[in-house]
């Protein structure tokens, strides 16, 4: 759907749009949208297609359209629960009210609202969300008592009938299932299962984004890179753990939908929206074919390092080729267009390029040139990976330890600071991958002071974030550390590769240990081997009491 056919005249997010909502005295009318989203695309023929309704939000608005995968920081501090979102602001960007998909009926009557509440209260009528107030995280010590908790989580909240945690709609939650599949292995395998049966399209390839039912019925079926990319991981290590080919096949097969649905030539797109070659009932097929497959193969960074981190994992244990060669294309594209000096931009398109400094990104190329430098053996990509980590560390991190989500600065609300949890786990997992990697403790004393800003609220913290007990874990005991004489390919590093832990750091090539020799090390007690079998005896004496 172009924009002239909304009937609206959008702006761009910019200083542009905000300068003349305040030369004009009007409010701003952002709409959230994506590439991906189905009902984006619906609200704008139904609703922003109705000649009265765009006649009225230009007359009185200035109307704004953001793409939230461009604008991730927007989306975070304006998003109103999913997408689309309507949210209607001040000049100076404050939040006056906000609804997602609104009809022709509803977005009359929000119109009305609105000017009304703008006569009587003007910039008065806006307000800060309380996320973004400043106030201080409820830090608080990092120990054992947050694994326990979310452990606790894994059994209270887990779907016996149906698999998967809650009673309401279903989301895969990749991590926690990487979180369970170490603490309750029975529902992490339950619930890969059942996403391959019902997640994955067995016609088209991928998995969707989430389910509607309890059940895993009434799918959405957009497929975004980093939701994929998160799965095939998830699913590579369940195999890693059962050897199950019934968890590898999808994988498999995702790794293929990315190769031919998403790579644009250098490096992968970042979405996939339902299409008529995603759809099996015949009205979904015909909506379809009038709106086109639509896709995004704008090179997101966060999503390009977590799709190379998972290719990479998927090569860990199964020597997949082309999982190599397509993650070490990536990782090349990362570094030479994305990544300067260790700071990284979110994308790069012919007419414009994303913000720098994000969180998620810096997070994800941080676990991505890790892990390379673990399956792929070139010290290059450590390098890379610590270039990356410092710049966050020194630009992002806050006086109390958390990491901020980008620069505190830009329009509207994007100068008000945000430490979201889960980028903050992301990067605090990664930095204890660099720190097990290179030895050097600042980077776990890094991830330690982000993980510990939020533990004052340890028990709050529910299952969808259970990826904050796995680094919450490994900060109180240390990591599995296999290094390999040895250089990236050779028998023992393949076994090294494949130790049933998919939280140990191998290391190939590794300097001070003989060619014909793996050191196994768990804190200060360290073992030696000379074949597959010794490296798996080795890595059992000194993780059996751990």
């Amino acid at each position: 759907m172009t924009d002239d056919e909304t009937r609206v005249e959008w702006r761009e997010w910019g200083p542009e749009a905000f300068e003349e909502a305040e030369a004009a005295e009007k409010p701003l009318l952002l709409s959230l949208t994506a590439t991906w989203c189905d009902g984006c695309h619906e609200m704008d023929v139904e609703t922003y297609g109705e000649p009265r309704i765009a006649a009225n939000v230009n007359d009185d608005f200035v109307p704004v359209r953001v793409d939230v995968d461009r604008h991730p920081r927007v989306r975070e501090r304006y998003n109103m629960g999913g997408f689309p979102s309507t949210v209607f602001c001040t000049p100076a960007g404050e939040l006056i009210t906000g609804a997602m998909y609104l009809g022709p009926d509803g977005m009359r009557q929000v119109l009305n609202r609105v000017r009304q509440t703008w006569t009587e209260k003007g910039v008065e009528a806006g307000r800060i969300p309380r996320a973004l107030a400043g106030d201080p995280t409820p830090s608080g010590p990092v120990d054992t008592h947050i694994e326990e908790h979310l452990a606790g989580q894994l059994d209270e909240k887990y779907d016996d009938r149906f698999a998967g945690w809650g009673d309401g709609a279903k989301f895969p939650m990749p991590r926690t299932i990487e979180f369970a599949l170490k603490r309750s292995n029975r529902q992490a395998v339950e619930t890969l299962r059942t996403i391959g049966e019902t997640l994955f399209d067995d016609v088209a390839g991928g998995f969707f984004r989430y389910a509607d039912g309890r059940d895993w019925s009434e799918p959405h079926r957009e497929k975004l890179l980093d939701a994929n990319a998160a799965l095939v991981r998830a699913f590579a290590n369940g195999y890693l753990y059962t050897g199950d080919d019934a968890l590898l096949d999808p994988a498999e097969r995702t790794r293929g939908f990315l190769v031919d649905r998403l790579w644009n030539g250098a490096a992968f797109g970042g979405s996939v929206g339902p299409g008529d070659d995603d759809y099996h009932d015949g009205d979904a097929a015909e909506r379809a074919e009038e709106a086109g497959p639509r896709r995004d193969l704008t090179a997101y960074a966060g999503a390009n390092a977590l799709a190379a981190d998972a290719l990479l994992t998927l090569t860990a244990y199964t020597d997949d080729e082309d999982a190599r060669d397509y993650a070490a294309r990536t990782l090349d594209y990362l570094a030479d267009r994305l990544v300067d000096d260790g700071v990284v931009t979110h994308f790069e398109a012919s007419e414009e390029s994303g913000e720098t400094l994000l969180l998620e990104d810096h997070a994800r190329a941080v676990a991505a040139f890790v892990r390379a430098r673990q399956v792929l053996g070139d010290e290059r990509y450590l390098d890379r990976a610590r270039d990356v980590a410092d710049a966050a560390v020194d630009e992002l991190r806050s006086d109390d330890g958390a990491f901020r989500d980008g620069p505190a600065s830009g329009l509207g609300l994007l100068d008000r600071p945000l430490r979201p949890l889960d980028a903050n786990v992301e990067m605090a997992d990664a930095l204890v991958d660099l720190s097990a990697a290179t030895g050097e403790g600042g980077y776990e004393e890094a991830a330690r002071g982000a993980i510990g800003a939020f533990a004052g609220a340890w028990d709050r913290i529910g299952v969808q974030i259970a990826g904050y007990g796995s680094v919450a874990a490994r900060l109180t005991r240390p990591t599995l550390t296999l290094a390999v004489g040895a250089p990236a390919g050779s028998d023992l590093h393949r076994a090294a590769l494949r130790v049933a832990d998919h939280e140990k750091v191998v290391l190939p090539g590794a300097d001070g240990v003989s060619p014909d020799e793996a050191v196994v090390r768990v804190g200060e007690r360290e073992r030696a081997a000379t074949t597959p079998e010794q490296l798996m005896a080795a890595v059992s004496d000194l993780t059996d009491d751990v």
